[in-house]
């Protein structure tokens, strides 16, 4: 199967072990998948696939979970906890002031360890298992590394994370050391780290289990099988578009390889593949810089910042999988602000779905599309979230409203309560009647309500 989404299913090859075996997405040659450690290809270094002979069907999935589609996966059963199963939220508020036909949002925070990561752990630390490893490592902004201290800790496995020095929020590195990884802070950024756990993996030190490790994308495309199950389930019919945050590039092209597959299987038609969009952060944005000049390959950046820091990568390593899943779809990609990511981080906040500020990007560029016009009214949307809102608590009290001290008296708490029902509606009125002397009027009135309480929340904002 090449990365064609009309790819037809392949013949087995004679390295393939019970139908499974590795295949360079670059040069073709294939691999046994369990006898020796294969990253990357051992002929021209390009990415691998996990291929398998029998693509899936919806009728062959059962149970729960992730291993509810162990028919897609390299085993019958890995190392759980248990994952998968995620929420799919319905957010009506949200679906109305943006102005789509419907929206969903797939919580992915709500995995075990509050992170979409834990999909890829449980095939790729049960692939470690099958093939002898004693050490586990991975680099991260944090998320891989709770998910992997967690699943090497319910393997019984020795594990090595390699985090930027103070560039990870400090929930996250909380779960590695409780999960007793071993946590070591690299002077650099998250592409250092990972060039740092490359080398050690190619010297046979550790064994790899970022996202260059083609089994911890096995786990998280069944993010894409359980969209599509839900959302027929609700709608009798696939979404049109999934958006998602673009870190390491991993999820994209996840997704589209289990669309890929099903179309492969004759169980999914091409014109059902859901668009995929991805969402960068626009000081960490080398997939989005590619997609806008067309481009097959990215370009890196060293130095990158946002406060999504889960999505603070310059290098992304699955961009060469990642690409085709966009462009072969009809997706896009675009860059948000900071303060788009806070102010859509709120918004979800108040529909009730707590996610960090990497998981709300994805909210932030569907408004983004909406409002330019690139994505249109009648589209049924997904968007994904990626980690929950405990995985950065430092940016959620940001981002929230500060406690107020009251008396401890009870008739005292009451008229603090009144008083400031009453403060908050002058306040307001007193917000608009600044966004209605300004320059703003017309981008507010052109962009409808939801730029509208934007440019509310951004004065609010200013005048905290």
């Amino acid at each position: 199967m090449s990365l064609e989404l009309s790819a037809p299913p392949q013949s087995e090859p004679a390295c393939a072990d019970d139908g499974v075996w590795l295949e360079c997405i670059d040069c073709g040659e294939q691999f046994a998948p369990f006898e020796e450690i294969h990253y990357t290809c051992a002929d021209c270094d390009g990415l691998l696939e996990v291929r398998y002979a029998d693509p899936p069907t919806f009728e062959a999935f059962e149970g729960s979970g992730v291993w509810r589609y162990n028919a897609a996966l390299p085993f019958k059963r890995g190392v759980t906890l248990p994952e998968g199963d995620t929420p799919l939220h319905e957010v009506p508020r949200l679906r109305e002031e943006i102005g789509v036909d419907s929206l969903r949002v797939k919580h992915e925070g709500m995995n075990p360890t509050g992170a979409f990561k834990d999909r890829g752990m449980t095939v790729g630390v049960a692939v470690a298992k099958e093939l002898g490893v004693g050490r586990l490592a991975c680099a991260s902004t944090g998320n891989t590394s709770a998910a992997l201290a967690a699943y090497g800790a319910r393997g019984d496995m020795e594990t090595l994370v390699l985090l930027p020095k103070g560039k990870v929020a400090a929930g996250k590195i909380a779960q590695a050391s409780l999960h007793d990884a071993r946590i070591l802070e690299v002077d650099g950024n998250f592409d250092s780290c990972l060039d740092i756990v490359q080398e050690l993996a190619g010297r046979g030190e550790v064994y790899l289990l970022n996202s260059l490790n083609p089994f911890r994308l096995e786990g998280q495309k069944t993010i894409g099988f359980e969209i599509l199950e839900e959302h027929y389930e609700d709608y009798g019919e696939y979404p049109d578009r999934i958006v998602l945050p673009v870190g390491n590039a991993g999820n994209t092209a996840a997704l589209y390889k289990a669309f890929r597959e099903l179309v492969a299987s004759g169980a999914l038609e091409e014109s059902e593949v859901p668009t995929l969009t991805g969402v960068q952060a626009e000081g960490a944005a080398p997939m989005v810089e590619a997609v806008r000049n067309n481009r097959d390959e990215i370009q890196r950046w060293d130095d990158v910042e946002t406060r999504a820091t889960a999505i603070r990568i310059g290098n992304p390593v699955n961009a060469p999988k990642a690409l085709p899943g966009i462009y072969n779809t009809g997706g896009t990609a675009v860059a948000v602000s900071d303060d788009e990511i806070t102010a859509a981080q709120r918004q979800l906040a108040e529909a009730g779905v707590g996610v960090e500020p990497a998981s709300a990007a994805s909210v932030a560029g569907l408004r983004k599309l909406r409002a330019s016009g690139e994505i249109s009214a009648d589209e049924s949307v997904v968007c994904l979230t990626t980690g929950h809102l405990l995985k950065d608590p430092d940016e959620a009290f940001k981002a929230g409203g500060d406690p107020e001290p009251v008396p401890n008296d009870t008739d005292a708490v009451l008229e603090h309560i009144n008083d400031s029902n009453e403060t908050v509606a002058r306040r307001v009125a007193q917000q608009f009647s600044k966004v209605a002397d300004s320059s703003a009027v017309p981008a507010i009135i052109g962009g409808g309500l939801g730029l509208a309480y934007l440019g509310y929340r951004a004065l609010r904002s200013d005048d905290a």
